[in-house]
């Protein structure tokens, strides 16, 4: 039986260089580094921080009008900045994960063939990649992305514990819980917008209900952020702008206020939530008190009741069209 030793993880709480891919793949390699030479060997990241979580569509008015061309100009700037698994950018992570010898788990928005998807990719030091998509875009994310399927329910094997993850609201899915609990983890990855109030209640229970760690991911991001990231790229006449200028508030208001956080098996906060504050969190995790709390709750083996319940997972890809030729 092999025993697992404590170590450390990072959270990185930093804004990206909003809607610039490259810029914020430069950004990241440099967090990346840094997080490593601190000691942590799993550095995360929060939801779609490639380039940006999109904040228009909570904040601005005209985010859903159909046909509006603000918003159509902004989807294809959207589209140009999201990262492709087979894409230069995702090699600059790849070769990141290996030159630090750590496992970088990354929030994207992740381009394939012609749809955008809200996607976490887990970079391993050895260069091998996996995905999850996240399973059901929440109310407006159904604008931009698709929906994943059972396929990329992920669970990884490391030299520190088996590694998963879901994004934002599949924490409220009771069925995507029960598949993750099943699968063991060690550590899973929440990653999230930000960490407010809901998202902590969310992030406890599942560490509680799946006896594992949990590393709460936010992102601390200003409409300054914003349009400065957006105009590194872009002139101020882009049509696109005028969907981001025209968020409420000043330039200096936050719209995402981080929070982010690792909790222990017994819900309880191993780092208090830090809000409002860009900035790297540091973390040890300690694999050994995960059997502490299997002596009252294991929800996949003695707490669990197959006969009663039953819970079948479809994760087989599923594709619109089949070729015999790829069979």
């Amino acid at each position: 039986m092999t025993t697992l030793t404590p170590f450390k993880i990072a959270l990185i709480q930093e804004p990206p260089v909003f809607l610039n891919l490259e810029a914020s793949v430069v950004k990241a390699l440099n967090l990346i580094e840094t997080a490593a030479g601190s000691g942590a060997r799993i550095i995360i990241f929060p939801e779609t921080w490639l380039p940006g979580y999109p904040v228009w569509l909570d904040f601005s008015p005209a985010a859903g009008l159909w046909d509006h061309p603000p918003a159509i100009a902004l989807y294809r700037v959207l589209s140009e900045n999201a990262l492709e698994i087979s894409g230069p950018a995702l090699e600059q992570l790849q070769q990141a994960a290996g030159n630090n010898d750590a496992w970088v788990v990354m929030g994207a928005h992740e381009k394939d063939g012609g749809t955008l998807y809200n996607t976490i990719v887990y970079l391993s030091p050895d260069g091998s990649v996996r995905i999850h998509r996240k399973l059901m875009p929440t109310y407006t994310e159904r604008l931009i992305w698709g929906r994943g399927d059972g396929s990329t329910l992920t669970v990884l094997e490391t030299a520190y514990g088996r590694l998963g993850g879901l994004i934002c609201w599949e924490h409220w899915m009771p069925l995507a819980r029960a598949a993750m609990h099943a699968k063991r983890e060690t550590l899973h990855i929440a990653q999230w917008p930000m960490v407010k109030e809901l998202h902590q209640i969310a992030s406890r229970h599942y560490a509680f209900e799946g006896q594992c760690y949990v590393t709460a991911a936010g992102c601390v991001l200003s409409k300054k952020d914003v349009l400065e990231g957006f105009c590194s790229q872009y002139r101020t006449d882009h049509p696109a702008y005028e969907l981001l200028a025209g968020m409420p508030g000043d330039d200096n208001e936050l719209l995402l206020k981080g929070g982010s956080t690792i909790i222990g098996p017994d819900a309880g906060y191993v780092t208090a939530p830090l809000y409002k504050k860009a900035a790297t969190i540091y973390g040890e995790i300690d694999p050994g008190r995960i059997a502490e709390g299997h002596l009252t709750l294991d929800t996949d083996g003695h707490y669990a009741r197959p006969d009663v319940f039953e819970l079948r997972v479809n994760d087989a890809p599923q594709r619109a069209v089949r070729f015999r030729s790829q069979e």
